[in-house]
């Protein structure tokens, strides 16, 4: 079991992690903001574009809801890296706006890792999620 990583962020902001995305060769260095009320990945649609993604090369759409309910967005997957963690493939709903933050939400980053957040300490702690022989 790989130590838990301990990202530290500020009382004026909210959590964000740095990751790297890669599609095909592309890899980018981002943040994504922690939405543990949000169901699904997000990605907006400036970083699908710096990863060399063609928007009409992905014909699964799905349906945002609350504030990007009239946002079109379409299914892609991705390689994400975290630390030294092992590479993890993420699904993200490539959203057809860059006026979002990449979303790390509950399909399928809070089902690949295991977090906890000490709010009152501004940090949060995350590790690859374990698997079903090591609990």
């Amino acid at each position: 079991m790989a130590n838990p990583m301990r990202v530290h962020f500020s009382d004026r902001t909210l959590p964000y992690l740095p990751l790297q995305l890669s599609y095909r060769g592309q890899t980018i260095q981002a943040k994504g903001m922690i939405d543990t009320g949000s169901m699904v990945n997000v990605l907006p649609y400036q970083l699908g574009t710096q990863l060399g993604q063609q928007w009409d090369d992905f014909n699964i759409e799905l349906e945002l809801t609350g504030n990007l309910r009239n946002v079109e967005s379409r299914a892609v997957l991705l390689d994400a890296s975290i630390g030294d963690f092992p590479t993890v493939r993420l699904s993200f709903a490539w959203a057809k706006t860059s006026n979002v933050p990449l979303i790390l939400g509950h399909i399928n980053f809070l089902r690949e890792f295991e977090i906890c957040f000490y709010s009152a300490h501004s940090y949060f702690e995350l590790s690859p999620k374990r698997s079903e022989s090591t609990r």
